[in-house]
């Protein structure tokens, strides 16, 4: 039987192939192998998105174990956020991002400016049923919020640069 690192490098190539079920099946194993191997957990749930029968509670299940494994990983924070995004659960997403933020605060507007586009994007399309304009307000500044942060830009200094 393989170890855990034979099935992550066996599954990093399937996964490089778009073989996601091939890729699942090793890093499954390596997950079995190893159960505190991040790597592992992080592989499955990339493998995973590319399976349609896959729940997506699951799913999120392996990005929170490798987060929980290796919780200064900003890789698999902004994953972890990124799928949060994907799910509608935008409070989840947003602690993640600031999280991967503040490990990786070289990449912090990185972080920042994908929130901001993500939630712009994906939240009004999530709280359609309830989407009045103060809903739709409130998306806006949230975002704008991040979007600023991302630039290093205060509220006040983009209001009088847009005068």
């Amino acid at each position: 039987m393989a170890g855990a690192d034979e099935e992550i490098q066996a599954g990093e190539r399937a996964l490089s192939a778009l073989d996601y079920s091939e890729a699942y099946k090793h890093f499954d194993k390596a997950s079995k192998a190893d159960p505190k191997n991040p790597v592992a957990w992080f592989g499955k749930a990339e493998a995973a998105l590319g399976l349609p029968k896959m729940e997506a509670d699951e799913i999120l299940s392996f990005y929170k174990k490798a987060v929980e494994l290796e919780p200064e990983q900003p890789q698999f924070l902004e994953a972890l956020a990124s799928f949060s995004m994907d799910m509608g659960r935008f409070n989840d997403a947003e602690t993640f991002y600031n999280k991967a933020a503040e490990v990786d605060a070289e990449n912090a507007a990185y972080y920042w400016s994908e929130f901001a586009v993500n939630y712009k994007a994906k939240a009004p399309v999530a709280m359609e049923q309830f989407l009045d304009d103060k809903t739709r307000d409130m998306i806006a500044q949230k975002a704008l919020t991040y979007a600023l942060k991302a630039i290093a830009l205060t509220k006040d200094d983009a209001k009088r640069l847009l005068q």
